[in-house]
């Protein structure tokens, strides 16, 4: 692969969501990724989070199974496993015993609480991490519970962008001459990280603790999700003075106009007309489009920001480089297509291979 992280090899221990995410990130972006599958690992056909990557199944069950991860890891610049605190350790997978064999190895973990405190061992998921921040608290209508904003703030946010971003700061540490240690990408830890604007917006006098009363959350009526007369929504996002005074020139309005005035404006038209009337202005005013007709929009054609890979339509990587040239994505392999091949590459005989697959420790 090209790219500015080309070069690199990463062991990924097949998981969901986070893990995935993040050596996507890094496969993205130039790294060789070696995806470690465990036989009835969840998966989702094409999954747009395996691709670019080379891919081994094998039993971790086995000691032969856990003896070829070792054997990878003492090649690789780095590893990402997203298991409960322990289950690593449990496998003789740790980073006690992998950094050793490799002090240059760079050890990503990615788990819900992190690898300490309280409620390390206890189970979670998104909507979880996030409540234990505050910040779900803020998301949704008032005087209804909170809605959970899909899993993007924690799996994705929190999580998945913050552990590559650990293993990226972590490698080039290696690349000046460190040794390598363990990445703790605890999914709270990165989403309260993710809110640091909200807390000092409170500290300073200007969020209250209440939905819908603050200026990003609903509470300012030029900053929200209104309904047009063909049912469409439209989003209004002018904050700045000038683009408040756009947005209300638009509308028709004047002033400070409350939600329901400019609420009852905006079912005067359909979607289109509105985009025809704030067409090249600075109103900040664009369609809420769904997950079909996102693909399909002007600008994102123009940028390439979606593209097809296997029949999945999917986001592009992101973000671009100006001078480095990085290769278009690989569709994913199937599960252990490249094992025969990193087998070899490891030294493992043809013998040793064939042994490795009737045990059933390679499949």
């Amino acid at each position: 692969m090209a790219g500015p992280l080309a070069g690199l090899t990463i062991v990924e221990m097949a998981g969901l969501g986070p893990g995935p995410f993040a050596a996507t990130m890094l496969a993205d972006h130039g790294a060789r990724v070696i995806r470690v599958e465990r036989p009835g690992n969840l998966a989702v056909p094409n999954d747009p989070l395996t691709r670019n990557r080379e891919s081994i199944a094998l039993d971790l069950k086995q000691d032969e199974g856990r003896a070829v991860v070792r054997r990878l890891a003492e090649r690789a610049d780095g590893l990402i496993e997203g298991y409960r605190p322990g289950v690593m350790e449990k496998l003789g997978l740790g980073p006690d015993v992998l950094l050793p064999l490799n002090p240059k190895l760079v050890y990503g973990r990615v788990t819900g609480w992190g690898q300490d405190g309280p409620l390390a061992g206890e189970a979670g998921h998104d909507i979880n991490y996030l409540a234990l921040t505050g910040l779900l608290s803020c998301i949704g209508e008032p005087d209804r519970p909170p809605v959970p904003p899909l899993n993007l703030v924690a799996d994705y946010g929190g999580g998945g962008l913050m552990l590559a971003f650990g293993m990226v700061a972590a490698l080039l540490a290696v690349q000046r001459g460190e040794e390598g240690q363990v990445v703790d990408a605890a999914m709270t830890d990165g989403a309260a990280l993710t809110g640091a604007l909200i807390y000092g917006l409170r500290a300073a006098g200007a969020w209250r603790d209440e939905r819908g009363a603050n200026l990003l959350d609903g509470g300012e009526p030029l900053y929200g999700c209104y309904e047009c007369a063909d049912g469409q929504p439209l989003a209004l996002g002018a904050i700045e003075p000038q683009f408040r005074q756009a947005l209300v020139n638009g509308l028709g309005l004047s002033g400070s106009p409350a939600r329901q005035d400019v609420a009852a404006v905006v079912r005067t038209r359909t979607r289109e007309e509105w985009l025809a009337i704030f067409a090249g202005t600075d109103a900040c005013v664009t369609p809420v489009l769904s997950l079909a007709e996102a693909p399909e929009h002007p600008h994102h054609r123009a940028r390439g920001t979606f593209i097809e890979l296997a029949g999945v339509v999917q986001p592009a990587p992101a973000p671009r480089y100006s001078r480095t040239v990085t290769d278009p994505p690989r569709a994913p392999r199937r599960e252990g297509q490249d094992g025969g091949a990193i087998l070899t590459e490891l030294g493992f005989s043809s013998a040793e291979a064939a042994t490795l697959r009737n045990r059933g420790v390679i499949r």
